[in-house]
C-alpha cells in the first residue's frame, strides 16, 4: 500500500519520530559533555590541592599520578573533631564533598606526605566582593605553621581581588603561624603594607580591601572549624 505522505497520521508520526531522535541526540550530547566537565573539575580540584602543597605546574596528564603519590587520605570530619568518614581511598570520601556542601558538620580534610613529611590540607570557602571565594591551606606536621596555600575566586575584580589567585600572594602565607602553642588562631590577612608581625600576618592586596577581608574571614572561620580535629587527633 502506498504511503500517503500528505495525511495527518503521517505528519504526526513523522513529527514524533523527529522529536524522539532529537531528544536522544541532545541527551547523549549533554551526558558526554557533563562527564567531560566533571572530569575536568576533578582534575582542577586536585591541581589546587597540589598547589597548596607547593606542587605546582603539574600537567593534567600528571595530576592523577602526583595526587596519588602525595595524598594519603581524604577524611570527612566535624568541627567537634569527630571523624565521619575515614577516607583511605583518597578521592572517594572527603574529595567528593563539594564547596556548596561544606559546613562545620561536613568538613573534608586531606592528610598528605610531601618528601616523607606529613601535611594537612584544609579546604575552605567564603565570600569575596562579588561572589564566592575558596582555598586550601596546608599545615606542617606540627599542625600550627603554614606549609602552603591556594586561593581562587569566581568573579573578583580583575587586577585587584582576582590577585588572590596569584602565586606571589599565596606564597606570603608560607611559614606563618596559623595557631599559637595554646591553640589560638593567629594567622591574619591585614591591610596591604600593614603587616607588622611577620610570624602571623600577611599583607592584603592593594585596592582590594573587601576581597582581602573575605579571605581573612574565611581563614578565621575554617581554622576555627578544623581546630578540634588538629588538636585532638594523632593522625
Amino acid at each position: 500500500m502506498k504511503l500517503n505522505t500528505n495525511s495527518n497520521v503521517y505528519t504526526i508520526v513523522y513529527s514524533i519520530v523527529v522529536v524522539v531522535i532529537v531528544a536522544f541526540l541532545l541527551a547523549f550530547c549533554y551526558s558526554a559533555l557533563k562527564s567531560r566537565s566533571e572530569a575536568n573539575e576533578r582534575i582542577d580540584k586536585k591541581q589546587q590541592i597540589l598547589a597548596a602543597l607547593n606542587v605546582r605546574n603539574v600537567s593534567k596528564e600528571q595530576v592523577e599520578e602526583k595526587y596519588k603519590e602525595v595524598v594519603v587520605a581524604d577524611e570527612i570530619i566535624t568541627s567537634q573533631g569527630n571523624i565521619l568518614k575515614d577516607g583511605t581511598q583518597k578521592d572517594k570520601d572527603g574529595f567528593t564533598v563539594s564547596r556548596k556542601d561544606m559546613s562545620k558538620d561536613n568538613l573534608p580534610i586531606y592528610i598528605c606526605k610531601v618528601n616523607g613529611e606529613t601535611k594537612y590540607v584544609l579546604p575552605m570557602v567564603g565570600k569575596g566582593l562579588w561572589g564566592p571565594i575558596w582555598g586550601f591551606i596546608a599545615l606542617n606536621k606540627d599542625k600550627k605553621t603554614v606549609f602552603g596555600t591556594y586561593f581562587d575566586h569566581e568573579s573578583e575584580t580583575a587586577g585587584l581581588g582576582s590577585r588572590i589567585k596569584d602565586e606571589d600572594f599565596q606564597n606570603t602565607f608560607q611559614k606563618k603561624q596559623a595557631y599559637s602553642d595554646n591553640g589560638e588562631i593567629t594567622l591574619q590577612v591585614v591591610k596591604a603594607g600593614a603587616a607588622s608581625d611577620k610570624t602571623t600576618q600577611c599583607d592584603g592586596i592593594t585596592g582590594a580591601t573587601l576581597t582581602t577581608n573575605g579571605v581573612e574571614n574565611m581563614i578565621k572561620e575554617y581554622l576555627g572549624f578544623y581546630k578540634a580535629f588538629l588538636q585532638n587527633n594523632d593522625k
